[in-house]
């Protein structure tokens, strides 16, 4: 198996070549051997045509995607933990960069890092980084351990990231069988069904309710095509100023937990996001009453970003976490008693991070039940609708011959 890598040597120099072995891990361990630090090492020589694809066509150029976060993070990570200084690590990163939009960040990096600012203040100037990077980066420089502390924050980028490809590769099929769905539909009412409409008119017979129903559903899809991709496209930009209004949103984000499918998966994935946030920085050093804050800012939902900044008062007055949290309700019984058990037995972080991976199971499998169901679900709809379109039309295609008989 042929292995694309990038490696520096001790005193910076960048080398880039091909290599043949079993393993990805057999490549570093070569690379490092010969006293090379390894960046990145990839199967195959070139880029496949689904990557290029992805990263040159359908990716916008002035925009990095996910991935260069968690890449960057670990390899200066890496370069920090070789013995590299910090400067001449951000400068490899900005050389060794495929694409000019991902070689700005680290150049822009060391610009501030050159005038002054530490690497935490010049990561928050960056729209890249989220807030818990900036707070584990900067618990890490107050602590000296900077190169473990990004080791760290790579392994639950590489993670996150990781989940989220996952449930965007379970979604594929079922978009792919609601499109054709929508356009099978589509086809059918705006020129399948009018064409019987003419044959019907002519036999002056009374057609079966069900039939005169598709008929006018076939005209007025004919004629106001249109009419549906307008409403669509009006209700998404009305709910994007809804949503900017932070009245409306509270209220929206209020409503989506009163559905009972979507508070499961929605309440379980925001738990396991705030346990892996809030244990990897209580693990890096950061006090709980910042590593709260940070972890709340991290909450899509506004009600419960709100209950967690409640929680966080209650910290600042002694009362330890798993009291506020309990008096939030926010959180299910079982992740309460984890939190309670590493209070007690000053394993905050750990417990906090098996939390994260329980609950980080759970939405994957409920995710992957609805995914599974709703597939089969579009099929027989569909099915269905078409069975009901051909039986209205040939009963009234026997309506009209019991007539010329």
């Amino acid at each position: 198996m042929r292995f694309h890598y990038r490696a520096v040597s001790p005193t910076g120099e960048i080398s880039e070549g091909d290599m043949v072995a079993d393993t990805q891990r057999d490549v570093v361990g070569r690379l490092q051997a010969i006293g090379l630090i390894p960046l990145e090492a990839r199967e195959g020589a070139g880029a496949s045509l689904g990557s290029l694809l992805t990263r040159d066509l359908l990716q916008p150029t002035n925009r990095p995607p996910r991935r260069t976060l968690v890449a960057h993070v670990r390899q200066l990570g890496t370069l920090l933990r070789a013995g590299l200084p910090l400067d001449r690590a951000l400068a490899i990163l900005s050389e060794v960069a495929e694409r000019k939009a991902e070689a700005e960040m680290p150049r822009r990096l060391l610009n501030k890092i050159r005038g002054g600012s530490s690497l935490a203040d010049a990561m928050a100037g960056e729209p890249m980084f989220p807030a818990f990077c900036v707070g584990m980066v900067r618990a890490g420089e107050m602590s000296g351990s900077l190169d473990q502390v990004l080791e760290r924050l790579g392994d639950f980028l590489e993670k996150s990231e990781a989940a989220r490809n996952k449930v965007k590769s379970a979604l594929f099929y079922p978009a792919i069988v609601l499109g054709a769905c929508t356009m099978s539909l589509v086809v059918l009412f705006a020129f399948v069904v009018p064409r019987f409409r003419p044959f019907f008119e002519d036999q002056q017979v009374v057609l079966p309710l069900t039939t005169r129903a598709l008929l006018a559903i076939g005209s007025l899809v004919e004629v106001y095509w249109w009419l549906p991709p307008a409403i669509a496209i009006a209700a998404a930009v009305a709910g994007i100023f809804l949503i900017r209004d932070p009245r409306q949103r509270q209220r929206w984000d209020a409503l989506k937990l009163r559905f009972p499918l979507v508070v499961e998966i929605l309440r379980k994935a925001e738990i396991a996001q705030f346990g892996r946030i809030l244990g990897t920085l209580l693990k890096n050093g950061v006090p709980l009453p910042n590593a709260l804050k940070i972890s709340g800012e991290t909450f899509r939902n506004q009600v419960l970003a709100d209950a967690i900044a409640g929680v966080t008062a209650g910290v600042k007055e002694g009362k330890g976490l798993s009291e506020p949290l309990a008096r939030a309700q926010v959180f299910p019984p079982l992740a309460l008693r984890l939190v309670r058990v590493g209070e007690e037995a000053a394993r905050l972080d750990d417990m906090l991070l098996e939390l994260a991976t329980i609950y980080e199971w759970e939405t994957t499998q409920s995710v992957e039940r609805i995914l599974a169901m709703l597939g089969p679900a579009l099929t027989i709809g569909m099915g269905l609708i078409v069975a009901l379109v051909i039986g209205s039309i040939m009963m009234a295609i026997l309506s009209v011959y019991q007539l010329a008989v």
